[in-house]
């Protein structure tokens, strides 16, 4: 029974980015003093784990959004722009007023929470719709499509910062990226609803099959009556719910929005996520676990880089050449080389060893 779970997991897509975010808390463990130290202050969990996965949420949420859209063989590059709309937009209307309350004084929002955040998120639902309009029925390809909105969008952005960075004073906002529940950050739970809602989207309707049926062949899709259009439309508008929320976790964290750095090639790394996560940018299947394990591969490795000491200028370099060892291992085809590469070594080896033998 075992050896076939083993090799059911180590045939799966998953198991080269589990394998690599595992040797790399390993590395961790021996190189980062205190690194699985966790203790309680204040009725809250501190440590550098907990760290990671509270700074990792925004980048899985997004990455979870981009899954959906690789899946259909398309792109979104506007999800960093998204994320600063959202953010600003929520932002400025919240930000605080100081008033005196039976002699006490307090910051009131602008304008009631929920409807500003209803607001912040409703905007990314429209820059989603933009994309998807532009894809799906009117042809453009997604990397132009999507690149209109990444440069437009950060302008606005700034529109509603005023190319300021807008301080939110309003304490209660500041509890959805700083906040804690049950001992952990409020960003994890955010985090954890939003893959449990996307998962049972995708994997108990039928929206997940027609993800892939639509991005493994959108012709083929559409002659078994896949309306392949509506279903690469919506893949973009969650996309944008997902950047939109993302966007508000990271104002609400740092209680304030800057239309200019927010989110901040984003899209990068999330496409990175989903990649190393096993996902095909050709489209077809998808991996949202593996997507997860690829967002906390990269927020643990930014940590481990910051960690160890690496010159600043030097972190970006570091950060490729391990993202391209992971990619490479994970490429089925660059094993099947190496290891073939590996076997006729030892053969030529084992040769040259039997010719001697031989001669003597």
């Amino acid at each position: 029974m075992f050896p076939n779970h083993w090799n059911k997991l180590r045939n799966s897509k998953i198991f080269w980015p589990l394998l690599a975010l595992i040797a790399l808390l390993i590395f961790n463990y021996f190189y980062i003093p205190g690194f699985f130290s966790i203790e309680i202050k204040d009725g809250h969990l501190f440590g550098t784990l907990i760290d990671i996965l509270n700074r990792a949420a925004p980048l899985i949420i997004v990455s979870i959004g981009m899954t959906l859209v690789i899946a259909t063989a398309g792109v979104d590059i506007s999800v960093g722009a998204v994320v600063a709309i959202s953010g600003a937009m929520a932002a400025y209307l919240i930000g605080g007023t100081l008033v005196v309350n039976n002699g006490v004084q307090e910051y009131v929002s602008n304008t009631p929470m929920a409807l500003a955040i209803l607001a912040a998120l409703g905007a990314s639902v429209l820059c989603g719709m933009w994309n998807g309009a532009l894809v799906s029925r009117i042809g453009v390809q997604p990397m132009v499509a999507t690149l209109i909105l990444m440069t437009v969008g950060r302008g606005i952005a700034q529109l509603f910062s005023e190319g300021q960075i807008i301080t939110v004073y309003y304490k209660p906002f500041s509890f959805f990226g700083g906040g804690y529940f049950l001992g952990l950050p409020f960003a994890i739970f955010v985090t954890a609803a939003v893959g449990l809602l996307i998962y049972l989207l995708t994997r108990k309707t039928a929206m997940g099959l027609f993800l892939e049926a639509v991005g493994g062949n959108t012709e083929s899709s559409r002659f078994t009556g896949i309306d392949s259009k509506k279903v690469i439309f919506w893949s973009y508008v969650i996309c944008g719910l997902c950047a939109g929320i993302a966007g508000i976790l990271i104002s609400s964290n740092v209680k304030s929005a800057d239309g200019n750095n927010a989110g901040l090639w984003m899209e990068l790394d999330a496409i990175l996520a989903v990649v190393i996560g096993g996902t095909s940018m050709n489209g077809g299947r998808f991996y949202l676990a593996g997507t997860i394990i690829g967002a906390l591969f990269l927020q643990t490795l930014k940590t481990t880089i910051y960690s160890t000491g690496v010159p600043p200028e030097s972190i970006l370099v570091v950060e490729a050449i391990v993202v391209i060892i992971v990619s490479l291992v994970q490429s089925e085809k660059f094993r099947n080389l190496f290891t073939l590469k590996m076997g006729n070594k030892r053969k030529k080896t084992g040769v040259q060893a039997n010719e001697k033998h031989a001669a003597s």
